[in-house]
């Protein structure tokens, strides 16, 4: 029996506690690996702080890669595109394991279809306690997409695939092909300075970022971003220096990565003509949206929304990571990384400077 440490969160004000536990013996059809590196996303800081609730004791982080440790007797062997898996190989996995078979997975939205599970938002429990980030081990349940990962991709960096990387990529796809297209993003962390290069890398004509803080618009610039926006100037004016920006034809796309209502709002009034709206970043209570419906029928306006993302996602991020991470300065964003006994400190770390990342190194006992 392997034995292992784990980092509990135990809710809001309270601090991380390291225990040890006992891993029970593997499910037949699942995958025991050995996590190496997690990243430390906006909705860990969320649940850190209150802003989002969930289940405690938990164990935070979902952007992790790792080792394979055991593959179960009833497992494949392969991964999501089909490579065959060994133990030792570099893995990552998706934020979620579902049913394959619901509908809800049939139609293209695995991440809300049956039998959901969403590592590094789980609650503890005397049966299962390896399922975050924050620990030793994490035991991949039937139903995750596992992808193999490339050597030369650095670990800090390829933690981010899991999530940020592959939401990015789901809205684009949602989108539709930025190729030629107008493209504003709102939000200059890291879904957006992502969303902004494979927008550039699909053929994209011209990518403005909007954010409040300039030296995030500035670092944009490095990702394919044309132009800027600080959105300390009000609604009328922001909307019209886009206005000149787009010489008056409006935007194709917008992409929402704040979560800011009124982000959401001047986004709209962006649009031009079949312009379409991805909203990604509202995960959180906030004030409702005020929608203009005349602007929205007369410029025959489409409005979507996303949460994490599909196995297809998946693989398009990686595989965007790895066609591009020397192209843009993706290894900068990741800013400090800890070790594991430091998870305190990193939080801490996270929320006084709000780096677009920083990393835990996991150090594993066995």
């Amino acid at each position: 029996m392997k034995k292992g440490r784990l980092i509990a969160f135990n809710g809001p004000g309270t601090n991380l506690e390291i225990r040890s536990e006992t891993l029970g013996e593997l499910d037949p059809a699942s995958v025991l690996v050995k996590n190496l590196v997690t990243t430390i996303c906006g909705s860990d800081l969320h649940t850190f702080t209150g802003v989002r609730k969930e289940p405690c004791p938990v164990v935070l982080g979902h952007e992790i890669v790792g080792t394979i440790v055991e593959i179960g007797s009833r497992h494949s062997g392969r991964d999501y595109s089909g490579e065959k898996l060994e133990p030792g190989d570099l893995v990552t996995w998706t934020i979620f394991s579902s049913d394959p078979s619901s509908q809800l997975a049939k139609e293209g939205i695995p991440q809300k279809g049956a039998d959901l599970f969403k590592y590094g938002h789980a609650q503890l429990t005397e049966k299962e306690q390896f399922h975050g980030g924050l620990s030793e081990f994490c035991v991949l349940k039937p139903g995750t997409g596992i992808l193999k990962l490339p050597n030369e991709l650095p670990l800090e960096l390829a933690a981010t695939v899991n999530c940020a990387v592959s939401t990015a990529a789901g809205a684009v796809r949602l989108s539709g092909n930025p190729k030629g297209k107008r493209v504003l993003i709102f939000g200059a962390g890291m879904l957006g300075i992502t969303c902004a290069a494979m927008c550039r890398d699909a053929g994209a004509k011209w990518v403005g970022m909007v954010d409040v803080s300039s030296e995030r618009l500035n670092r944009a610039l490095k990702f394919g971003v044309d132009a800027i926006f600080e959105s300390g100037n009000s609604s009328v004016a922001l909307l019209a220096e886009l206005a000149k920006a787009s010489s008056g034809k409006g935007m194709d796309r917008v992409f929402d990565m704040s979560g800011a209502p009124e982000a959401m709002e001047v986004g709209l009034g962006a649009l031009g003509i079949g312009g379409v709206a991805v909203w990604v970043g509202a995960v959180f209570a906030t004030r409702n949206v005020q929608v203009n419906p005349e602007n929205l029928i007369r410029k025959l306006i489409t409005i979507r929304g996303l949460h994490n993302y599909n196995y297809e996602d998946f693989v398009h991020g990686l595989d965007f990571m790895r066609r591009n991470w020397q192209r843009f300065p993706f290894v900068s964003v990741v800013e400090k990384t800890f070790d594991f006994e430091q998870a305190e400190e990193a939080f801490a770390y996270a929320l006084a400077h709000k780096p677009l990342r920083v990393a835990i190194r996991i150090h594993p006992t066995t």
